[in-house]
């Protein structure tokens, strides 16, 4: 699950930018749980998966045995909350 890249709203004010960068900016979770219907889900198709977002089968990664799903888009302002 992608998340924001930095951890401040605008990073390019800061010298050095590189030390603001997110080590939670990528979750991979390698063994999740999902509806039975979506084995049948193709490479481009989207889906909300309920509380987390919006998700997008990955079209480099996916293969019919084993899906891969990108989240696009989160369900909550998480900057609101100073994340």
């Amino acid at each position: 699950m992608y998340d924001r890249l930095f951890t401040v709203e605008n990073p390019g004010i800061e010298d050095n930018w590189l030390s603001l960068i997110n080590p939670n900016s990528l979750e991979i979770i390698p063994e999740g749980l999902l509806e039975p219907f979506l084995k049948e889900a193709k490479p481009g198709m989207r889906y909300q998966f309920e509380r987390l977002g919006y998700f997008c089968v990955d079209t480099k990664f996916s293969t019919e045995e084993k899906l891969v799903f990108n989240r696009t888009v989160t369900l909550k302002d998480s900057w609101a909350k100073g994340k």
